[in-house]
């Protein structure tokens, strides 16, 4: 009896030994700490069009004389981390980008409901529509995963399709020349307004239909009211994104701009131009659909994801503008306007009435004039940009000196900056507020966004010094 009892001990203590080593030394590297093994050491990549800003402590706010006695922004030294920033304004080309990408989204949506509806997924032919199926419709080669997921959350909220997949393998056939069948031509004829509304005998698509559905988690507001239910804090937006180009028209009384409502968006010609015409929440928007496009590449290339794109808050917008200037009134320094040749270093409204003098009577290319020490172009006139911060006169006085951001949900005023091309010089400087209600759009407002360095932030300051 003594004898069993020995070898069940040896037993049980082989299986202690065996499972210290599995959950103790998952490396068999005898017992000591060595954290969780990565894929890698992280190393911060530049995103394609931007540059990065150094942290650093600056005085924002009026250092020099504010001629229009605002009293709204009162000089106070503060710091920001370390970010990326894009180095010219968000493009039309940019956010054509981003318009065709959910114009793409929703004919896709409406070709796998209607297969759904129809019951054209269990015809067998992919060469009719059907190929167009959520990719869940056949689900033999679903995982294990996927079907938990397809019996158990999907269809069963307030949108019968909510989470399944679309087939983006398949290319949408935009030609009439070419429609698969009379299904695809029925659904693809709901994109587009009818025809008695068509002109110069195009139809054109109803901008109504582009809708960008996307959630976000209010991190913040969750935090402060230590949010124990996660979902009081997920918020769901749906808007469309189309940019509203009767701005051209709407801005100015007694002003022929029709040319630029016609074409300024869409035409090639302007494709390098600052998109406007771009309202706060549809910039935020913008943002968010950056940050999917980019994570899910990785994902399918089974990297680790990036942090997010967003806009800019009103320190960091000033920080970068200022170029490591302190002091300085513009972002080229200052306190002139005009180079040593006589050109103007911005475009503006230099004079009563006259436009043109600066080189352009609207907008220009966004890689126009002289980038600024930190590599970034038009961080005065052209467009003035959106911030993600809220317009109060007295936030200087309330806000963080470390990486501040005086953002209040319920404040509708959203801070701009920068003047723009029908500006005086006043709002070119770096230091000058101002602001627009979020759900405005106007012809003088365009926006950059910024994305968060991670890592370690010692390592630009070797970077740049190595540069030098």
């Amino acid at each position: 009896m003594r004898k069993v009892y020995s070898i069940l001990a040896i037993a049980l203590f082989g299986i202690s030994l065996h499972s210290c080593n599995i959950l103790g030394d998952p490396t068999g590297r005898n017992g000591e700490l060595t954290g969780v093994q990565s894929n890698g050491k992280w190393r911060s990549e530049t995103p394609l069009g931007m540059v990065l800003v150094p942290r650093g402590t600056f005085t924002i706010g009026k250092t020099e004389e504010d001629i229009a006695d605002l009293q709204n922004a009162p000089a106070r030294t503060v710091s920001v981390r370390s970010f990326y920033m894009d180095e010219t304004e968000i493009t039309n080309s940019e956010y054509r980008q981003f318009v065709n990408w959910v114009k793409d989204s929703v004919v896709r949506s409406k070709l796998a409901i209607f297969i759904d509806e129809m019951g054209l997924a269990e015809d067998g032919d992919d060469r009719g529509i059907g190929r167009y199926a959520f990719m869940d419709a056949d689900t033999t080669d679903m995982s294990e995963y996927e079907k938990y997921m397809y019996n158990n959350y999907y269809g069963f909220g307030d949108d019968l399709y909510e989470g399944r997949r679309l087939n983006w393998k398949v290319d949408i056939e935009w030609d009439t020349r070419n429609y698969i069948d009379q299904y695809y031509a029925e659904v693809m004829d709901s994109m587009y307004l009818p025809p008695s509304e068509s002109f110069n005998g195009e139809r054109a698509i109803d901008i109504e239909k582009l809708q960008y559905k996307y959630v976000s988690l209010d991190v913040a507001e969750a935090a402060r009211n230590k949010g124990r239910n996660r979902s009081d804090y997920v918020k769901s937006e749906v808007l469309k994104i189309y940019p509203d180009t009767t701005v051209w028209i709407r801005d100015f009384d007694y002003s022929y701009n029709e040319p630029m409502h016609n074409d300024y968006f869409w035409h090639d010609a302007y494709g390098d131009y600052p998109v406007v015409g771009i309202n706060w929440e549809q910039a935020k928007a913008f943002c968010n659909w950056r940050t999917k496009f980019k994570n899910d590449f990785l994902k399918r290339n089974k990297e680790q994801r990036i942090n997010q794109f967003r806009l800019p808050t009103e320190a960091e917008w000033e920080y970068a503008a200022r170029g490591g200037l302190e002091g300085a009134s513009y972002p080229w320094g200052g306190p002139y306007l005009i180079d040593e040749g006589g050109e103007f270093k911005a475009n503006f409204k230099p004079q009563r009435g006259d436009y043109a003098v600066d080189g352009a009577l609207y907008t220009v290319e966004a890689k126009s004039y002289d980038p600024n020490d930190y590599g970034l172009y038009n961080m005065a006139g052209n467009v003035a940009e959106w911030t993600n911060s809220s317009y109060d006169p007295n936030s200087y006085e309330m806000m963080s000196s470390m990486n501040p951001d005086a953002l209040d949900k319920d404040n509708v005023k959203k801070v701009t900056r920068g003047g723009s091309w029908k500006d005086v010089a006043y709002f070119l400087q770096v230091s000058t507020r101002d602001y627009e209600y979020r759900d405005s759009a106007r012809s003088y407002i365009g926006f950059r966004t910024v994305q968060d360095y991670m890592g370690n932030e010692s390592f630009i300051e070797k970077k740049i010094k190595y540069i030098n």
